[in-house]
């Protein structure tokens, strides 16, 4: 268990690092913004490419892990979706962000990082994998069901061109498949560019963790909402064995893949839920104080994952 709070408390420890100077420093939320740049644009790509160039091309095509994670990704969507719409008599915008808070981790700023600390570089090809074709399904699916809602007022050509364009433009997928050609034609690149993408690659981790505390900070909780209690569970339990028990059923998988899933499923909601919820104007305090309260939870729940990982009592595999 010292192990785990050992290799948890540098990231929880940038998160309240990066909480704590918002706080004393009063800085505004523009003042991220070259930051956030820095992170999406130049270090988390650095990063994915550095990963993938160096796999494999092989390990790059396992379209059954893929579908399996993002299929168990969905099911748990569309579980949140259901209990919003039919239970909580909740309006269809509002159970789309609901379901988002549910099931969209914070992949991308957490993931990477943790991932390879916890279980080493052979997590990296299951991360780069996630990250980037769940990222990609999140950005078809947010927009797609906003318009069905009424609430893009966009003609359908402009918002599946927009879909289009985030997907095939976003820095992540452009760094990944860069990396994936480097992979196919087993190219080695010079070493001075080499250089720079690491340089930029371990940068990654700490910045976007230190610009998720700052991010924290800045959306105080206004407005509790009252599906937290469900969400929660579903986002840091029910979403991560949700996950373990899909791929374990589609098997034939390296143990660090499954663990590496499952990981990356129990993580916190992402900050882009907060975006999407005020791109569209659609349950924007309670997305906010959602990602907050499911971020300090997650310092229970993801020791204890760790801890039933590293000890052996969460098998490889649950249907060897």
């Amino acid at each position: 268990m010292t192990d785990i709070i050992a290799l948890l408390l540098p990231f929880f420890g940038l998160i309240f690092i990066g909480y704590l100077a918002a706080r004393l420093t009063k800085q505004p939320a523009e003042a991220l913004g070259w930051m956030n740049t820095f992170i999406i644009y130049a270090a988390l790509p650095a990063l994915f490419f550095k990963l993938v160039s160096r796999t494999p091309v092989e390990q790059l095509t396992r379209a059954d892990f893929i579908f399996g994670e993002i299929g168990a990704t969905y099911l748990i969507f569309l579980v949140l979706f259901l209990i919003g719409f039919f239970f909580r008599r909740n309006s269809f915008a509002d159970c789309t962000i609901q379901s988002f808070a549910g099931a969209y981790g914070n992949i991308g700023y957490m993931g990477p990082g943790l991932a390879l600390l916890a279980f080493g570089e052979a997590a990296a090809v299951p991360v780069a994998l996630i990250v980037c074709f769940e990222n990609a399904a999140h950005f078809i699916v947010a927009p797609a069901m906003m318009a069905m809602t009424g609430g893009d007022k966009r003609p359908v050509a402009h918002v599946v061109a927009d879909i289009v364009r985030k997907v095939v433009m976003h820095p992540f997928i452009i760094s990944t498949a860069l990396g994936f050609c480097f992979a196919a034609l087993a190219v080695q690149p010079p070493a001075a560019f080499q250089r720079l993408v690491d340089y930029l690659a371990q940068a990654a981790a700490p910045c976007a963790l230190f610009a998720m505390g700052v991010t924290l900070a800045l959306r105080p909780i206004k407005r509790v909402p009252v599906e937290i209690g469900y969400i929660a569970v579903f986002k840091l339990i029910l979403l991560p064995m949700t996950t373990y028990t899909v791929l374990s059923l589609i098997g034939n998988f390296d143990p660090i893949w499954i663990y590496s899933a499952t990981l990356l499923s129990a993580l916190p909601t992402a900050t882009n839920v907060f975006v999407i919820s005020q791109q569209y104007g659609v349950w924007q305090e309670r997305a906010s104080a959602s990602i907050l309260i499911i971020t300090v939870a997650s310092v229970t729940t993801l020791p204890m994952l760790l801890y039933l990982i590293n000890s052996g009592t969460l098998p490889p595999d649950l249907f060897p």
